[in-house]
C-alpha cells in the first residue's frame, strides 16, 4: 500500500505504526505521553518528522519499520482485553499471538473483555488506518444469546435507532433467530454498543459472538484460533471500506 508520506521523511506516528508499537492514533498518544525520543531527545509534537536515519525509541527501547506486513484474524476468547497491555492484570488478546509471530501485532479496533469472536491483528499502521477509520462504514456482524426472550419489536427499534443516556445507537440490520437469539450488523462500532442497547431494555446477554467483519467470517475457527489473512481477503477488506484515510 503506498504511503502518502516522502519517502526520506514521515511524521513520527507513521513511523511508530509502520514499526508495529501501535496503531497511528495510539501512537499520538505514546508520543503525547513523553515515552518517544528522537535521537536520545524526548518528543511530544505529533508534527515532528523524522527519517530511517534517525534512532527512535519508545520507552528507551529502539524501534524499526517491519518489512513483513503481518495480517492475523484470531477468534478472541471471551476474558481477554483488546489492549497491548493490561494494568488490572487480565489476560490479554494479543499475547496469544507472541508465540507465532516475532513482530509486534496490535489490534484492529475492539471487542469488550466479556465478548467473543473475530478481531484483526497487524502491524501495518496505513491497513489499520483504513479500517478503522469512520467512513469505512465496515460491517460487522454479531451473534447475541440472550438470558431471557427477546421483545418482538427489538429489531425493528434498533433499525431505527435507540437513544440511550444520550448516545444514539442504530445497527444497519438486525434478525430474531429465534426467541434467544439475534443477529446483529453494525457498521459504526461505538462503545459497547449492544451491550449498551441491551441494557437499556432490561435484556441480559448470555453470549456476545463477532461472526465476520466485511469479506472475513469466523467458519471453523475455534475462540483462541487464529490464522493469517489470505492476500485476497486483505484486499477485499480494503475494498469494502468507503475511503482510505489519509496520511
Amino acid at each position: 500500500m503506498p504511503d502518502n508520506e516522502n519517502k526520506d521523511e514521515m511524521r513520527l506516528q507513521v513511523f511508530l505504526a509502520h514499526s508495529g508499537v501501535a496503531s497511528r492514533r495510539a501512537s499520538e498518544k505514546i508520543i503525547q505521553d513523553g515515552r518517544v525520543t528522537v535521537n536520545g531527545t524526548v518528543v511530544t509534537e505529533l508534527g515532528t518528522k523524522v527519517t530511517l536515519k534517525d534512532t527512535i525509541c519508545v520507552d528507551g527501547k529502539k524501534v524499526e519499520p517491519e518489512e513483513q506486513k503481518r495480517y492475523v484474524l484470531l477468534n478472541k476468547p471471551a476474558g481477554y482485553v483488546c489492549s497491548l497491555s493490561d494494568e488490572k492484570g487480565r489476560p490479554v488478546a494479543a499475547d496469544l499471538l507472541k508465540e507465532s509471530y516475532s513482530e509486534r501485532l496490535y489490534n484492529v479496533g475492539r471487542l469488550d473483555m466479556f465478548s467473543q469472536g473475530l478481531i484483526i491483528f497487524t502491524n501495518d499502521g496505513s491497513f489499520a488506518a483504513t479500517l478503522s477509520h469512520p467512513s469505512a462504514e465496515l460491517e460487522k456482524e454479531y451473534v447475541v444469546d440472550s438470558s431471557m426472550p427477546l421483545p418482538r419489536t427489538l429489531c425493528e427499534e434498533f433499525e431505527k435507532g435507540i437513544r440511550v443516556d444520550g448516545v444514539f445507537y442504530k445497527c444497519k440490520s438486525a434478525r430474531e433467530l429465534n426467541a434467544r437469539k439475534i443477529k446483529i450488523v453494525l457498521i459504526e462500532g461505538k462503545n459497547r454498543e449492544i451491550r449498551n442497547v441491551f441494557a437499556s431494555k432490561e435484556i441480559g446477554i448470555k453470549r456476545l459472538v463477532r461472526v465476520r467483519i466485511g469479506n472475513v467470517e469466523i467458519k471453523d475457527l475455534k475462540p483462541g484460533e487464529f490464522r493469517d489473512l489470505t492476500p485476497s481477503e486483505v484486499q477485499g477488506l480494503l475494498k469494502l471500506c468507503r475511503k482510505t484515510e489519509k496520511f
